[in-house]
């Protein structure tokens, strides 16, 4: 079982100033809150591994293609990056740092293991500063593109034997926002399953674990249904 944690950090390095107040480096807009130590937490068990990122979702969003505008945002729920307007050199300099040894990583070990499951973990936040009467209220959605085998067991498992509110393709769509999956796992026929959770949820420890034994139990028998 391989899990792929495309904004586990928010860590700007030395050499890179956004131009944005210290406030934003701890905010939903940097990475995803309270999905790395659920990641860590899962892999504690025999036969579960993990790729995190080590960079913020500012410098670089890995689950975008390396040619969309959104690769490097300069602007994010509101909030202007101005160290993000780049040159098309200064553009390719960050991919080339960032982007590709991540990605050649993620390849490679899914090559190397061909994992029975592959598991893309994100966490979302419950509203958005540029639409606060948009509620987000689902515990966990699961997102895919065309691919759903595997999303469709996850959906039962969580919903109707863990008792979740569980979004299917919520808080967005699969279809729209799955890059990393469909380059990983679509394009190669490797099963995958795409999971969001809310954020408020997982911020302390005892969230964490709580979803992190979770989505064990259900990849556990996800494997096991694909089997």
């Amino acid at each position: 079982m391989l899990i792929v944690v495309d904004h586990a950090s928010n860590h700007i390095p030395d050499d890179i100033d956004l131009g944005i107040p210290q406030q934003y480096v701890t905010d939903h807009i940097a990475y995803d809150p309270g999905i790395a130590p659920i990641a860590r937490r899962m892999t504690e068990q025999g036969g579960y591994l993990a790729i995190l990122s080590t960079a913020s979702r500012l410098i670089v969003d890995l689950n975008r293609y390396p040619d969309e505008e959104a690769v490097i945002v300069t602007q994010s729920d509101g909030v202007d990056i101005p160290g993000n307007h780049l040159s098309s050199e200064e553009r390719q300099a960050r991919l080339d740092r960032f982007f590709t040894p991540y990605h050649d990583r993620v390849a490679a070990l899914i090559a190397d293991l061909k994992p029975a499951l592959v598991a893309s973990l994100h966490s979302f936040s419950p509203v958005l500063r540029t639409n606060p009467q948009l509620r987000r209220p689902w515990d966990m959605g699961i997102m895919y593109n065309e691919y759903d085998t595997a999303p469709r067991l996850a959906l039962q498992f969580l919903g109707e034997e863990e008792g979740l509110i569980v979004g299917d393709q919520m808080p967005y769509s699969g279809k729209e926002l799955n890059a990393t999956m469909n380059r990983q796992c679509e394009a190669i026929g490797q099963p995958y399953i795409g999971v969001e959770v809310r954020q408020d949820l997982i911020r302390e420890e005892a969230g964490q674990r709580r979803f992190a034994d979770i989505l064990l139990r259900s990849c556990d028998k996800i494997r096991t249904a694909l089997a």
